[in-house]
């Protein structure tokens, strides 16, 4: 199958794929639509089953980030990146500035940003070869408090304003009177279960690892489940924060939450779930839209803004969603429809 006949290719303007058997990087990178600006979004690295997984996964992304950006209001388009491998064992300085030399081989149709399995200082490692980097020259972050570049803390924030809203219109309640349960406690996750247990929210917890989980467990008296049974819980929210297809054919009929409000990219399995989630009333707060915390904080990071001005981004988040409710309840149509129009109609 080649690329332009993958059910994912969906228009992209560019994908490029390079490997360094020295580095040993193997890598895709995919711009979906650059007519906002360049296509920003960061580098993912994970021991994928085969390459045809890590496209599928890199073209979900970027065009995600297209939706993103344009929702977010911001000057910016679409592209995302992979690097097929473990992090944990397989990762060098020197494949980090491959994947620089690569990057800067766009001449800025990209830019990059950490992302899973990549950190700042790999991005800054990145940038010894390539001018086009974001997320590596932090100012102050939203709450007044020193940045470094990891747009974890005000992803984690963003996904916080954009739950509280849908428990708001969905639930008519305050987050103390409710239980969330979150899959996935990495550095958003588990910001965002902080987030919820000062709000006084009851935690629900999993992770394929577990040290993260007792931590949630000892700060926020998180009350740890298997990743298997951590969807179809009692609760009141279900919130992905870890890989996409969180909501899928398997989980669908089994969810008991009346809101989904998670950090994870690509939720959904396909467009045909949003539609069950709304004949099903649940409430579904489009992934690109709650989670384009990061993506508003690279972008005010570069332009050295005052806190105040990323936190009133941040809480937009909030607005963005109360209007994709409304024209959903409106119109009848999915919450996931609805923001894909709402994207379209800015980037097109």
């Amino acid at each position: 199958m080649s690329v332009f006949e993958h059910p994912d290719f969906d228009q992209h303007e560019h994908v490029a794929f390079h490997q360094d058997p020295i580095s040993g990087l193997s890598a895709i990178i995919a711009v979906h639509n650059t007519n906002l600006g360049p296509g920003l979004g960061g580098c993912r690295m994970f021991n994928y089953a085969d390459s045809q997984a890590a496209l599928t996964d890199v073209l979900r992304l970027s065009k995600g980030m297209t939706y993103k950006a344009a929702m977010a209001s911001l000057p910016l388009g679409g592209g995302k990146s992979v690097i097929i491998g473990d992090h944990r064992s397989q990762k060098t300085p020197h494949m980090m500035e491959q994947m620089g030399r690569f990057v800067e081989s766009l001449d800025g149709q990209y830019v990059i940003a950490e992302d899973s399995g990549i950190s700042v200082s790999n991005v800054i490692d990145m940038a010894k070869h390539t001018k086009h980097v974001g997320g590596v020259g932090g100012n102050l972050q939203f709450d007044g408090s020193p940045a470094d570049g990891n747009p974890a803390p005000a992803t984690a924030y963003g996904v916080f304003v954009g739950l509280r809203e849908a428990v708001k219109y969905r639930l008519n309640k305050g987050l103390g009177e409710v239980s969330v349960a979150i899959t996935g406690i990495g550095s958003v996750g588990m910001r965002l279960a902080e987030h919820l247990y000062n709000a006084g929210a009851k935690i629900f917890v999993a992770d394929v690892f577990e040290p993260n989980c007792k931590i949630a467990k000892e700060r926020f008296g998180a009350t740890i489940v298997s990743v298997e049974d951590i969807s179809t819980l009692d609760v009141d929210v279900f919130a992905p924060c870890a890989l996409g297809n969180a909501i899928n054919q398997t989980n669908i009929n089994l969810i008991k939450a009346k809101v989904i409000s998670g950090a994870a990219n690509n939720q959904l399995q396909h467009p045909e779930i949003g539609t069950e989630l709304h004949a099903r009333e649940i409430l579904y707060a489009p992934d690109y839209v709650i989670n384009a915390g990061g993506i508003i904080d690279i972008h005010h990071q570069k332009i050295a803004s005052k806190p105040e001005a990323i936190k009133t981004h941040l809480e937009k988040v909030a607005q963005t969603l109360n209007t994709v409710f409304e024209r959903s309840e409106s119109q009848d149509l999915p919450t996931s429809l609805i923001a894909d129009r709402l994207a379209e109609e800015r980037f097109s």
